[in-house]
């Protein structure tokens, strides 16, 4: 039974690398449009990543779960944890970046000629993951709020451009997506949000009164909402909520 939660923590690690799979199944294809004309394209296998990462990080939370129910917490699941975590929403989602900023210099003229070094930038996002895991495991008192933004929140973030750029049906954003600067700052912000000590709230529950769980009510409404309105656009627009809403309400987050 102990060993239980650590079962759904390497079903996590497990996910992640069907979704590295996936990510590194892609590449820059160039195919006819039916006029004989060569056109660009990224292969949907990156949406199928999408799927796996958040796979990922529904057994994240049942890991935790279980253990609870189990009463099953070690130290070697919170390091397993962790180690899992690096790659299911550090290492596949920086790869995800990786593809987006191919996609974005190969249709720029001189594309096929893009040093690596342009595209290197994207394993910045595993970095800031590993240092904020390791950060997070040697300080005890982020239970009920987190230090920076949680590891697994930044790989959704990421894990949903994909679904963003191939389903969203709003060709601006698409068009944002496929520019470099764009990437840059996203990979910039994300980095800098998971190694700040940025005071960000935990989706736990202290109590079941309403007062105490206003910001989290206001997160799950936002959510539904942008869900209803904004489809998979809804993701970064949560996680923008979710900022605003920890600052407002950051003596709870601790």
């Amino acid at each position: 039974m102990k060993q239980i939660p650590n079962l759904f923590t390497l079903l996590n690690l497990l996910f992640g690398c069907c979704a590295i799979v996936f990510i590194m199944q892609n590449g820059i294809d160039h195919a006819f449009d039916g006029q004989g004309e060569y056109f660009v394209r990224l292969p949907e296998q990156l949406a199928l990543a999408s799927l796996f990462i958040g796979l990922s990080a529904v057994v994240d939370f049942l890991d935790g779960f279980v253990a609870r129910l189990f009463k099953a917490s070690s130290e070697m699941g919170k390091q397993l944890d962790s180690l899992a975590d690096v790659v299911s929403f550090g290492v596949a989602p920086g790869l995800i970046l990786y593809q987006f900023l191919r996609l974005a210099y190969a249709q720029q003229e001189t594309g096929l000629e893009t040093s690596i070094a342009w595209l290197l930038p994207a394993f910045i996002v595993p970095c800031a993951a590993a240092w904020r895991l390791a950060k997070f495991n040697i300080d005890a008192s982020q239970q009920y709020g987190f230090k920076g933004m949680p590891t697994p929140a930044a790989g959704l973030l990421i894990a949903s451009l994909p679904l963003i750029f191939f389903f969203g049906n709003q060709a601006t954003v698409s068009g944002l997506l496929a520019n470099p600067w764009v990437l840059y700052a996203i990979i910039a912000i994300v980095s800098y949000l998971m190694v700040s000590n940025i005071p960000l709230l935990a989706l736990k529950f202290k109590d079941f009164s309403l007062k105490g769980n206003l910001p989290k009510i206001i997160l799950l409404l936002g959510a539904v909402l942008g869900a209803v309105l904004l489809k998979w656009l809804a993701v970064p627009v949560v996680f923008i909520l979710y900022i605003i809403v920890s600052l407002a309400f950051k003596n709870k987050t601790t």
